[in-house]
């Protein structure tokens, strides 16, 4: 489903991804470890359209959408949960949620057509939002409640569903753990493993590298902007580098 070729990009001066290539393929749960700023980050903003890219290519079924703005790529299938979640926390959950579906309206939403387009496609959306509370029931008992009020772990799953609200094909994921308690680390993670089941492909960055690879079909490590290992999920739970590395005492 997703193809990089030797993407480089930069940031300033500072380069941060060195002709990076990978393989996400149509079903998969693929994940993305390393340390802090060895690159995860700015190759999901590349393939979102967020980071340019200096060389390289990215491609969607063979389609290619490096250089295409972020509100195209989420149009083809991308859904993206950014580090830190952003949500809009002055907004009520659910007012965060329809905006997840703005990529299904028309592309001008001030034209009349735009306003058609919307209408046509309120079954979808309102068939998205039941989903959405399908899959986190306690976003359906606050879908009043202003986002910012909600808990770490609440605000994880708002953004998720957010995410799902446009109807994607692949799901990017920043760090969906950051500063939440185990359980709910394990509830996300068993989430991502259903969604996978139900034909949704996933892209994972994920600190907790262990938990990852034990619902990953591959992974890949990276170093300083490059990919030095990859495998199947199996492979790198029992490859010394990785263990030494990442994994530390959780596998031994």
């Amino acid at each position: 489903m997703l193809r990089i070729e030797k993407a480089s990009a930069a940031y300033g001066r500072a380069t941060s991804l060195r002709e990076v290539s990978l393989v996400v393929n149509d079903g998969e749960i693929v994940t993305l470890i390393g340390a802090n700023g060895a690159g995860k980050t700015t190759l999901l903003n590349a393939i979102s359209g967020v980071v340019p890219l200096k060389s390289g290519g990215i491609w969607l079924d063979d389609r290619k959408i490096s250089g295409l703005p972020s509100h195209k790529t989420v149009r083809l299938g991308i859904g993206y949960v950014p580090e830190g979640r952003q949500i809009f926390g002055a907004m009520s959950v659910r007012d965060n949620l329809t905006l997840g579906s703005y990529s299904l309206c028309a592309q001008n939403p001030l034209s009349t057509l735009g306003y058609i387009g919307w209408f046509l496609r309120r079954p979808s959306i309102q068939s998205n939002l039941e989903m959405v509370f399908r899959l986190f029931p306690i976003l359906r008992e606050r879908h009043n409640q202003q986002a910012g009020s909600l808990s770490g772990g609440e605000q994880q799953m708002l953004a998720i569903g957010r995410a799902l609200m446009s109807s994607p094909r692949m799901l990017l994921l920043d760090e969906p753990s950051l500063g939440l308690a185990p359980t709910l680390v394990r509830e996300i993670l068993k989430l991502l493993t259903r969604l996978r089941d139900e034909g949704l492909t996933v892209l994972l960055v994920e600190q907790d590298a262990t938990a990852a690879l034990k619902i990953a079909d591959r992974g890949y490590v990276m170093e300083r902007g490059r990919i030095t290992i990859e495998g199947t999920a199996k492979e790198l739970m029992g490859d010394d580098r990785v263990r030494q590395a990442y994994l530390g005492k959780a596998v031994a």
